[in-house]
């Protein structure tokens, strides 16, 4: 035991003398989440549009003070043809044409059916659903603001045509934010990115400058060099773990609401499979840019694009969503995401958490059995 001691406190004096290294355990983590937690946002708050009102009338005026007035549209350009309509979308400076008909105005008032046109930009399919969504929200308003006038007009007591109404209720992110899926996930990436690249860049600098030599031929047996080597990045992870979800309440006012214990459990269990994954790593590399070449493009790289952080398995081919589950990363956002935005625990998460668990263990295993090798 004072074998291992004495390796990890040589582990932290050596990042005590690297000033690099405080920065990328301290500083990192909280820049990265707020650039993330900013700039990864599929939310779309203003919807750029452009008009094309053949009619000019006053229904037609009011209709589109209806889509103003939702606060989602910006009115940016008014035309006279489709050509400069055209060349607004070409151009992207709208997301959106509306294009009112010459007779809107006349139908109307006869209590006539009609239609207006709207033109998408489909190139950002994301964007262009919201959008989509905005408008077809606020024309089915809007229709039922002109029925219920009609009805107190005339004191008819006219069948609506959509009798059936869904009252909805939004849990868990009420605001439909991407941020609150987003930043929450964020932790994980963090945790990986620390703990995988920190630990294979760390045992291959040893490797280069020669100190690894220098230890191989002491009396220290190889597990206890790999729990001296491991412990103090899976300490490293855990400060960085708490600075990010005091970053992520301060900055983005998220709130854990489930148990911090069984986050820092899982927290724990997933870090194994990281560290296995950097130990691995740092027995194929020679330096130190093949390392992080290696940990940033074969590891960090499928992980972050299988787990579910940005893109959802459900809509991930048969294949390739039989591959995400060898992919560590997915699980513990499932736990993560449970934990911070739902408040569930143990009972629910525990298969999740289960396997997290045997994967890390079996991946640590596995990297510790070829790093004793390699030392030998």
């Amino acid at each position: 035991m004072e074998t291992i001691l004495n390796i990890i406190k040589k582990e932290f004096l050596q990042f005590r003398r690297d000033p690099k290294m405080f920065g990328i355990i301290l500083v990192s983590p909280i820049i990265q989440l707020i650039f993330l937690g900013y700039a990864a946002n599929f939310d779309v708050n203003i919807v750029h549009t452009t008009v094309y009102d053949m009619d000019r009338s006053e229904e037609s005026r009011n209709l589109l003070n209806t889509f103003e007035s939702s606060g989602y549209f910006s009115f940016d350009n008014y035309v006279n043809n489709y050509e400069d309509l055209q060349e607004d979308l070409e151009t992207g400076e709208t997301i959106v044409g509306i294009v009112i008909p010459n007779d809107y105005g006349d139908k109307i008032n006869k209590r006539q059916p009609v239609k207006i046109q709207a033109i998408f930009d489909g190139s950002d399919g994301n964007t262009t659903s919201v959008a989509a969504g905005y408008v077809n929200a606020i024309i089915i308003e809007y229709s039922q603001k002109i029925f219920l006038e009609v009805q107190r007009k005339t004191g008819k007591k006219i069948l609506s045509v959509n009798p059936l109404e869904a009252e909805t209720r939004v849990w868990y992110n009420p605001e439909l934010k991407t941020r609150n899926f987003m930043v929450p996930g964020i932790v994980g990436l963090l945790l990986m990115m620390i703990t995988l690249i920190l630990t294979s860049l760390a045992v291959v600098k040893e490797k280069e400058i020669g100190t690894l030599e220098q230890l191989i031929v002491t009396p220290i047996k190889s597990y206890q060099l790999i729990i001296g080597k491991l412990v103090p990045f899976a300490i490293l992870g855990f400060v960085s773990v708490v600075i990010v979800l005091g970053a992520m309440t301060i900055i983005f006012n998220i709130h854990v609401r489930g148990s911090y214990f069984f986050l820092f459990v899982s927290s724990f269990i997933y870090i194994l499979s990281t560290l296995g994954l950097g130990l691995f790593v740092s027995t194929i590399s020679k330096t130190q840019q093949q390392a992080m070449m290696l940990a940033i493009f074969i590891v960090m790289l499928p992980m972050v694009y299988l787990s579910g952080f940005v893109f959802p398995i459900e809509n991930m081919p048969k294949i390739i969503q039989i591959i995400t589950y060898i992919i560590p990363l997915k699980y513990f956002m499932i736990i993560i995401r449970g934990i911070i935005l739902k408040g569930i625990g143990f009972a629910e998460l525990w298969q999740d958490g289960l396997i997290l668990l045997l994967m890390g263990m079996i991946i640590l295993y596995l990297s510790s059995l070829r790093f004793s090798k390699r030392l030998e």
